[in-house]
């Protein structure tokens, strides 16, 4: 197997926020990590990374999600929609290609508008005060589809996760099953309902990458996940490998 892993994830608009995808997909293991964006990167060269992170940041612009209102509570200043249509682009060519791929927060919900699905676009004051970043991480708890793929990687029912979103998935996008929820009903991860014959992708609502900020990176919601993504990769690689010997 090649002897090192080539991950691209998305610029999140924040080089601090950025940092900590690097810091938690690096560890100790031999993985080069490349800063994607509309700005750097040629989307013909996807094709040679061994995965993808979407990451967080801005809300996604409504016209993505067949919305017309711009002017909602906790509308950001400022859309990027040239970020939207890379990422959109680019989680095509992670299908096309069958590129593990993990989703987070805002990947997360860019995903399920590319299938099809929409947003609310903003949960409202209640669910704000458990869920929308206020000068730092919320935290609250999640329950956790039994079947799931979701369900075997972390191995618990339950569990704990931190929280900086103030928009959720409300329709569902094509193809995909909700793998678990907060106490308050909104939809905090989803998967391919069907999965053969598919790379591996799983998308998230929190950000496991700084759960270490509440002390919690060693909870299978931030380590195992980590951990699985990075063995799907090893395995991607190797049956590549082992369809060109072929």
């Amino acid at each position: 197997m090649k002897s090192v892993i080539k991950i691209g994830v998305t610029y999140t608009g924040s080089d601090e926020k950025h940092s900590n995808y690097l810091h938690w997909l690096k560890g100790n293991d031999a993985i080069e990590i490349t800063t994607l964006s509309p700005l750097n990167t040629d989307l013909y060269a996807i094709k040679d990374f061994d995965g993808i992170v979407l990451s967080g940041g801005v809300d996604m612009h409504p016209e993505f999600y067949k919305n017309d209102v711009i002017n909602y509570p906790n509308a950001p200043l400022h859309f990027d929609k040239k970020r939207d249509e890379f990422e959109m682009a680019l989680f095509k060519i992670t299908q096309q290609y069958q590129l593990p791929l993990l989703g987070v927060c805002r990947g997360m919900q860019l995903i399920n508008c590319v299938l099809g699905g929409t947003l609310t676009q903003d949960i409202g004051a209640t669910a704000n005060a458990i869920h929308r970043f206020e000068e730092h991480d919320k935290a609250h708890g999640i329950h956790i589809v039994k079947g799931t793929l979701l369900s075997e990687i972390t191995g618990v029912d339950r569990t704990i996760t931190n929280s900086a979103h103030h928009q959720c998935i409300d329709v569902l996008g094509e193809g995909l099953t909700i793998n678990c929820g907060s106490d308050d009903g909104i939809i905090e991860g989803v998967e391919w309902t069907e999965k053969e014959n598919k790379s591996f992708f799983l998308a998230i609502q929190w950000h496991p990458e700084r759960m270490y900020k509440f002390h919690l990176n060693n909870l299978p919601a931030a380590k195992n996940i980590r951990d699985r993504f990075l063995k799907e990769i090893k395995i991607s690689i190797e049956n590549k490998q082992a369809s060109q010997v072929k």
